[in-house]
């Protein structure tokens, strides 16, 4: 189990990643789903220890809650485009979001195999 997500989560914050590039500010999210990414090939190795994982999934949380939007309008209109500075803020969020359960679920696996 923890090989196989550790692989589905490396490939998915890879992709993360590259779509960053054409954003406004990929200087800030390419590090932050890159480094996800590198944990993930971390945990498919067996090279992290859960305390980082536990750790890179409270900070993971602090940024969500700290980008979360000032009023909340959804995550999708009707295209992927930014209507909305409220909007983008929930897609960080939630991206940020989706990165500490992933740190969390890893560092749950690494401590039960260990």
């Amino acid at each position: 189990m923890l090989k196989s997500l550790s692989i589905v989560f490396a490939l998915l914050f890879a992709l993360f990643a590259g779509f960053q590039y054409n954003d406004p500010d990929p200087e800030l999210w390419i590090p932050i789903y890159g480094l996800a990414a590198v944990a993930s090939v971390m945990a498919l190795f067996g090279t992290g220890r859960p305390w980082f994982f536990w750790l890179m999934a409270a900070m993971y949380v602090v940024a969500a809650v700290y980008q979360w939007p000032p009023h909340f309008e959804g995550f999708l209109l009707d295209e992927m485009g930014m209507k909305t500075l409220n909007i983008e803020l929930a897609r960080e969020s939630g991206g940020l979001g989706i990165c500490a359960v992933a740190m969390g679920v890893l560092g749950w696996l690494v401590q039960k195999k260990g």
